[in-house]
């Protein structure tokens, strides 16, 4: 299957050309002020993308995925799209599991302190998860500021290891746009937008069987 990979496309999603595959992945940051008309017009541009499968999880802006219930958000999801939010998804054998969750100090939306209260967080991973989607990435994987500053999670990269997790696709550093393979993880932080908000990063493509 192929996988197209996009993230952080804060309400700029219409500029961003997608190509052909099996599932369309956004990690998160779907919006910019977090509103629910951000998400609807988000979820009717997505919706209408052609892939078979379409997947997504809210990221730190995203403030509607945070403060709305689970049946105010469910009301807005189209039939033709995965919302993610600890929880997963199995398509064609391969098991997707998705969280909106960064390190932070509460400022922005699914903010969790590098304590061991984000370590018992990834814990809920499944072990037998082939493909992690998260908004943030792991410590010192695609996670450096234009500072050179690198604020990806040191605990989300141990239970990556741990697992041993084939894939691993997030966002929210603009900065770090790419794909690397470590320790036979593939990780891809498919943000599509500079740190000035521009659209510079197209979708990542990977296959996967």
């Amino acid at each position: 299957m192929k996988l197209i990979c996009i993230s952080d496309t804060h309400n700029k999603h219409e500029q961003i050309p997608i190509p052909g595959g099996d599932i369309l992945i956004h990690a998160g940051d779907i919006t910019e002020g977090g509103t629910k008309r951000e998400v609807v017009d988000f979820l009717k541009w997505f919706s209408s993308q052609p892939h078979e499968h379409k997947i997504f999880i809210a990221g730190n802006h995203d403030f509607f995925f945070e403060k709305s219930s689970k049946e105010e958000i469910q009301e807005i999801i189209p039939e033709n799209v995965h919302y993610l939010k600890e929880s997963e998804i199995t398509i064609n054998s391969i098991k997707f599991w998705g969280s909106p969750v960064t390190p932070g100090d509460g400022t922005w939306a699914f903010n969790q302190p590098q304590s061991q209260e984000i370590d018992a967080h990834w814990e809920k991973i499944p072990a037998d998860t082939n493909v992690l989607i998260s908004h943030t990435p792991p410590y010192k994987i695609k996670d450096v500021l234009n500072n050179g500053r690198s604020i990806g999670c040191a605990s989300l990269f141990k239970t990556i290891e741990n697992r041993k997790i084939k894939f691993h696709i997030f966002g929210h550093v603009h900065d770090s746009y790419g794909i690397t393979t470590v320790g036979g993880t593939k990780y891809v932080n498919a943000s599509c937008l500079d740190n000035k908000y521009r659209y510079l990063h197209p979708p990542l493509e990977i296959a996967i069987n």
